[in-house]
């Protein structure tokens, strides 16, 4: 029930999040969106400052809910907000503060942009999402539960309200970056606020009270989540810099090009997430009851579906063209070699999921995180030296992604099948 109620959702919010591309760049054009675009990937940073919370939350709330034990969890989801929301003030004082002293206009290498309106389009973004960064917690509360279906419902409300927001903006304003941030962020906001109120309105055994806040609770959840830290540092680093190395390297106009490729790809991984969302928690469970039996069914199911995904991305690279040519009209022009790129990228992102989430979830992290931090530290590197050295385009900066990415590619691999095999014996 919860895949197919998934599948709906998601379907929905990929249907409203298609339709808001192309009326945001014929909105702000095709460099401002490409600094609208940069800008969303600098200060998605913020998510690595809860230090892995949500994960270790999540984990906690599917181990306390296995053992039937409410209190515990409520003890959780109570503590996760006090830390979560202390970190979202000080962060956000901290941000603000020292952002008057950026020059935003070098960051995002454009001068047709004045710097004070950039310094106030970064400054709301940064204000909402901040405060987003707190109220979003609902969704690990949702993924503990494995209610999944509530973390589509949450996405496909953001992006609708978003879709509306800027079909008002692209029909009755004229093209300003300080308005969609303002927009955008009441839209990404309302979606958390309205689902979390339904939710404690309907569960009021989990409502968060400071009262239940515990030290022991803050210690567990963050010793569990300082090894998500780790890996959301390097998973930060590898899938949101691209842009900005696309910006210094190239210009911002080639970022336009680039996120529509992207997100065309990102219908394959958005699908197979949605296949995979459920897997989390309840590999959680079972191996905590010690059904390995179960877990090994899964695996083996989801790479089975593996071999539709890759059958699925080498038709989407044939047709992308035609595509983004139907979808986004004669903005955008979109190279042969940066689809190819993207697909491989897919194939190599999808593959490393069906073993990320078995091992994330009974916390084996070790493997993970050795081969995040050297994927993290290659990746820049690697980018340059291809786009300087080898005379790459922006296809270049993809296919480093990848090589860094093809690390945990193989030893998650391994590693799955380590833990499997000895379970087994």
């Amino acid at each position: 029930m919860q895949a197919k109620m998934s599948f709906v959702f998601k379907g929905l919010a990929i249907l409203a999040s298609f339709l808001a591309v192309p009326l945001t760049i014929k909105y702000l054009g095709v460099e401002c969106y490409g600094v609208w675009s940069t800008l969303l990937s600098i200060v998605s940073w913020i998510v690595i400052f809860d230090i892995g919370i949500g994960n270790g939350l999540r984990n906690k709330i599917s181990e306390a809910l296995a053992y039937e034990d409410e209190k515990i969890a409520r003890c959780y989801i109570s503590t996760a907000y006090a830390i979560i929301g202390f970190i979202s003030i000080l962060l956000m004082f901290i941000f603000l503060t020292a952002g008057q002293y950026i020059p935003w206009q070098k960051v995002f290498n454009v001068t047709f942009v004045d710097s004070k309106i950039l310094q106030s389009t970064v400054n709301i973004t940064a204000f909402f999402l901040f405060l987003n960064f707190w109220l979003s917690l609902i969704n690990q509360i949702f993924n503990g539960f494995q209610k999944t279906s509530l973390v589509v419902l949450n996405q496909f409300l953001s992006n609708a309200f978003s879709l509306l927001a800027v079909s008002i903006l692209y029909f009755f304003y004229d093209s300003s970056l300080i308005m969609i941030a303002f927009f955008y962020g009441i839209s990404l906001v309302l979606s958390n606020v309205v689902l979390s109120f339904w939710f404690y309105g309907k569960n009021k055994s989990f409502i968060p009270k400071i009262k239940y806040f515990g030290l022991n609770y803050a210690k567990s959840i963050t010793s569990l989540g300082f090894k998500f830290f780790i890996i959301q540092i390097a998973v930060i680093v590898i899938f949101t810099t691209d842009k900005i190395l696309i910006t210094q390297l190239f210009g911002v106009e080639y970022v336009a090009s680039y996120d529509v490729v992207f997100k065309l790809f990102s219908v394959i991984t958005i699908i197979h997430g949605i296949l995979m969302a459920p897997l989390w928690s309840a590999y959680s469970d079972a191996y905590h009851r010690g059904d390995m039996e179960w877990i090994r069914k899964s695996i083996k199911n989801q790479l089975k579906i593996y071999l539709l995904i890759v059958l699925a991305t080498i038709l989407l690279a044939l047709w992308a063209k035609p595509i983004v040519s139907i979808w986004i009209g004669k903005e955008i022009v979109v190279d042969t070699i940066l689809i190819i790129a993207m697909a491989l990228f897919i194939l190599v992102s999808t593959w490393n999921n069906i073993f990320a989430y078995f091992v994330n979830a009974i916390n084996k992290l070790d493997v993970q995180i050795a081969t995040s931090a050297l994927a993290m530290i290659i990746n820049i590197p690697l980018s340059v030296v291809f786009v300087k050295f080898f005379k790459m385009d922006v296809y270049g900066i993809v296919l480093a992604t990848c090589l860094s990415l093809s690390l945990f590619a193989l030893f998650g691999f391994m590693q799955t099948l380590d833990i499997l095999k000895e379970k087994n014996e």
